[in-house]
């Protein structure tokens, strides 16, 4: 097959969110089950914090204008504490026990640090002026009712839920999680500790891919190992579509090969075939398609080229289901290269690599020596891909490059 046959990168993706015609549904999630969930709609403020005016120290609370001249002496009349205001007003020459977070007494405008203060019986003493609203929070500081705060298409993390329930919502609006089938294809591959033959393997690339899945927001489903064989395949993929999932992300026999019969298999089952093979190293065979209902995504078998095509095209595909206005971001980074690199040819190359800085602060990537995608224990001893376009040029050491993370993408 020509170069022209195979797909660039940045097309495929490009091709993968578009098959994405609407998000998922939207449900309704606890605020305590909202975490890691998408937001379907925008978080409003369904209240005003601070709802009141309040101490942002432990000190006395007056009128500013009482402090203009100092020493001043203040009659202490009350007192407010956090939850326990003072009910009556602040008048000339008086002043208030408060304490953080209470609400200001009516009447007065600004709080003295009790470090500025010396108490004498009902009497306060004043060191040093006062300007009106010092350590006061104003009603509404943080936000105010009505007021937008979290917008549809984000992924919430503590500090999200957390605001969302200081603006009193009990529950949020979120879309479904994708349901995603991964399905291994091989005669070679038995489940770790199970009984394997001499010329056998363990599978291992379902447990990456659920992990990739799960960080995007998705729901893995595991339908196990299919035989290399078009009963084993079609009854695999049958169980997919009676789980009704909304992607289908196989692992192996999208080559070549004789024993590669992924790609018919889906062919038989009617899906029908968006594009097969892309211009990246590793992952050339992959493949995406419409199966009924079902996105697919077709995996190549090994384990670094199998997660790269995760991270690159259904990570994207996950949360473009979710309504992530940035599902096609670009997750790379800059960085600068330990050694020189050769000239990349007609595919964009994504190499394992570790990162590190050096004495200058600048992030490093120092690429793993062997480039072969089947080595499970370099993959796990990489912190991010390099990444060499196509066409790119010999780089020198120190040359800026760019680096896509893995641990923030569940990689």
């Amino acid at each position: 097959m020509n170069r022209a046959a195979l797909t660039p990168v940045e097309e495929a993706l490009a091709r993968v969110l578009a098959s994405v015609s609407q998000p998922l549904e939207i449900e309704t999630a606890a605020l305590a089950e909202s975490f890691g969930r998408t937001l379907g709609r925008d978080v409003i403020a369904l209240r005003t914090q601070p709802p009141f005016a309040n101490s942002a120290m432990d000190g006395y609370a007056l009128r500013s204008a009482d402090a203009a001249r100092t020493p001043a002496r203040l009659r202490i009349v009350g007192e407010s504490a956090a939850g326990h205001g003072f009910s009556g007003r602040i008048g000339p020459g008086e002043a208030a026990r408060i304490f953080t977070g209470a609400p200001l007494p009516e009447g007065s405008d600004a709080v003295v640090m009790q470090e500025h203060a010396l108490r004498d019986g009902d009497i306060v003493i004043l060191d040093r002026a006062v300007a009106a609203g010092a350590h006061v929070r104003g009603s509404g500081l943080d936000f105010v009712e009505g007021e937008t705060l979290l917008r549809a298409g984000r992924r919430l993390g503590a500090r999200d839920v957390a605001l969302a329930a200081a603006a009193n919502h009990p529950t949020l609006p979120v879309r479904r999680r994708p349901r995603v089938a991964i399905l291994s294809a091989g005669d070679e591959l038995v489940l770790p500790g199970a009984a394997r033959a001499p010329a056998q393997i363990v599978a291992s690339n379902a447990f990456a891919l659920a992990g990739v899945i799960d960080a995007a927001g998705g729901a893995p489903i595991d339908l196990g190992v299919a035989g290399d064989n078009a009963a084993s395949l079609a009854a695999r993929l049958g169980e997919a579509t009676r789980q009704r999932v909304d992607v289908l992300a196989t692992l192996g026999g999208a080559s070549v090969g004789d024993h590669d019969l992924m790609r018919r298999a889906l062919a038989d089952a009617g899906m029908t075939l968006d594009f097969w093979r892309i211009a990246m190293r590793p992952g050339k065979p992959l493949i995406h398609g419409r199966l009924g209902d079902m996105s697919v995504l077709g995996l190549p078998g090994n384990p670094t080229s199998a997660t790269v095509c995760a991270i690159l095209f259904l990570r994207p595909l996950l949360r473009a289901l979710l309504g992530d206005p940035e599902a096609g971001a670009d997750p790379s980074e800059p960085a600068r290269l330990a050694f020189p690199a050769p000239a990349n040819g007609e595919r964009k190359d994504y190499q394992r690599a570790t990162l590190a800085h050096n004495a200058e602060g600048n992030l490093i990537a120092t690429p793993i020596a062997s480039p072969d995608s089947s080595l499970s224990k370099e993959l796990a001893r990489a912190d991010a891909l390099l990444i060499r376009e196509v066409g790119a040029p010999a780089a020198a050491a120190g040359d800026p490059c760019r680096i896509i993370r893995l641990a923030p993408l569940g990689a």
